[in-house]
Parts: structure tokens; sequence; C-alpha cells
């Protein structure tokens, strides 16, 4: 089963930030409504304000967690910080003083906002809608699997590992083109 039909340049950009955030992503994905300003309001100190927001507004736009959670485009913290009112984003750096709170407020965001893991029961939804999709088209895998990314979003699922993800798409389109050859054959009750 192929695996290796994401380039050197898609497995890096997985998960991440892409060089430019245009005007209208920033509308679109990075707006701070009241309940998120009641939630950031909570926190103490311009940077823990910050951070939690910058690491609620990653978590919107990119389906997961980064790593480094000020590791964002400037202009993301610039647009942030002024819907906060933080006249200087400068203090950013110290969001990373105390790793248990970076921690405790990505656990908050999970549970406010209803944020999953990929795991059962959304590998086997996920799965099973990949399956209809490759059975009924004839995409490409780096385009079935950009769909898997995008299907995760308005579950609120946290993105797998890039590997898991490939590996899926690759199986599930193995398992649609084996069913392929025995045409007299319903698809197998197993992938559905």
């Amino acid at each position: 089963m192929p695996v290796d039909f994401l380039t050197e340049a898609q497995k890096r950009r997985y998960g991440q930030y892409p060089e430019e955030v245009s005007a209208v992503q920033l509308a679109r994905h990075f707006h701070i409504d009241d309940i998120d300003r009641n939630l950031i309001a909570q926190r103490r100190g311009d940077a823990n304000r910050l951070g939690f927001a910058l690491q609620l507004v990653t978590v919107r736009f990119l389906g997961t967690f980064l790593a480094n959670p000020i590791a964002v485009p400037e202009v993301v913290i610039a647009h942030v910080a002024r819907q906060l009112a933080i006249a200087d984003a400068s203090c950013l750096p110290g969001y990373l003083d105390r790793e248990p709170t970076r921690h405790a407020h990505r656990a908050e965001i999970r549970a406010v906002y209803g944020y999953q893991d990929f795991g059962t029961p959304w590998s086997l939804r996920l799965t099973r809608w990949l399956y209809l999709r490759v059975w009924l088209g004839h995409e490409r895998p780096s385009l079935v699997f950009d769909q898997a990314t995008a299907w995760r979003v308005e579950r609120k699922v946290l993105l797998p590992g890039v590997t898991t993800l490939s590996r899926l798409v690759a199986s599930v389109r193995e398992r649609a083109a084996n069913a392929a050859r025995s045409p007299l054959e319903d698809p197998p009750r197993h992938a559905l």
C-alpha cells in the first residue's frame, strides 16, 4: 500500500501556518467573539491572555495545537492583540514561562469548545466517509487527504499525525480498489 503520495513540502505544511495569512483568512478564522472574550478575560496578565487567545484561534484554523504556541505569524499576533486591546504584544514570550499553564489552557479550550482527539468513533466515521468518496470518485490521493483534513473542521476533531492520516487514506484507497476488481460483489461491509 503506497503511502508516499504527499510531497515533502505538503508533509512540512501539515498542521502548520501558511507562510502568509490573508486578510480574508484573518477576518474569517481569527475573530474573537464575546464568548471568547469572557473566557480570555479570566487569564491574568497580557501574556497569558494573548497566549490563550492564540492557542484558541490556532486550533480553530489549523485543527491542532502547536508545540510552540507562540510560533504564529506576526500578522495573526497583531490581529488578535488588537482585538484584545493589548497595546504591546512583545509580552508574548512570557507565555512560555509556565508549561503547565499552556497545557491547562489547551485542556480548557478542548473542554469549553468541544474539541476531541482523533480516535474512536472519529477514525471509524472518517474511514466510512473516505471510503464513500473513494468508491464514488476518482480523486488523486493528495486531494482525498486534503478532503479528510477539511472533514474534521466542522466536527471539531483534532488532526492526527500526517503519517496516520496518509496511511488511512492509502488503506481506504487500497480496499476500494480491491473491491472494484470484483465487480459482482458489493463493497466489503467492514469498510463501511
